[in-house]
């Protein structure tokens, strides 16, 4: 079974993120997606609730299960049993952004990163660029999956709001 593993930290997850997964399971025989914590960002959606969103996202695509992760992408690689770590890439700030991550894993693991180039319609879709649209009020569930919009304007609706992981 080929197994490969589709990080990233889905903060939140787009129709970009959908399709690159989609179109990995094409490839593989299951996918796993990592939902990871970035250290350099601060998260509008708490992890666990990326992890709910994605599973309820991709609920209905045979093959593809959602994980949590935390720690080097490459020990979840190999927990897994992937050989190989799926990224999408939408231009070229992603390719200058991504080849140094996937030679320094290929460097401690020997796991290949298979890019899969995304969808030319959603090339403009990147997670920050969907906070930024939904802060200020603009539409963004035609960005990303219908409950996952509504999991945006929820956390940015709260007057309270510490932050995405509840601090």
């Amino acid at each position: 079974m080929r197994i490969a593993v589709c990080p990233g930290s889905f903060d939140p997850l787009t129709l970009g993120h959908v399709d690159v997964v989609r179109r990995a399971r094409t490839l593989f025989d299951e996918v796993v997606v990592a939902v990871a914590h970035n250290s350099r960002k601060q998260p509008l959606l708490g992890a666990d609730e990326r992890v709910a969103l994605a599973a309820q996202v991709l609920a209905d695509v045979d093959g593809v299960r959602v994980v949590g992760t935390q720690g080097l992408l490459v020990d979840l690689v190999r927990d897994v049993g992937a050989c190989a770590v799926v990224k999408g890439l939408r231009g070229g700030a992603d390719v200058d952004a991504e080849v140094p991550m996937a030679l320094m894993n290929r460097h401690l693991s020997g796991v290949e990163t298979v890019f899969v180039l995304g969808d030319p319609a959603l090339a403009h879709v990147a997670s920050s660029l969907v906070k930024d649209v939904a802060r200020h009020g603009g539409r963004i569930d035609d960005l990303v999956p219908a409950p996952v919009a509504a999991a945006v304007h929820r956390a940015l609706a709260g007057p309270d709001r510490q932050g995405g992981d509840g601090r």
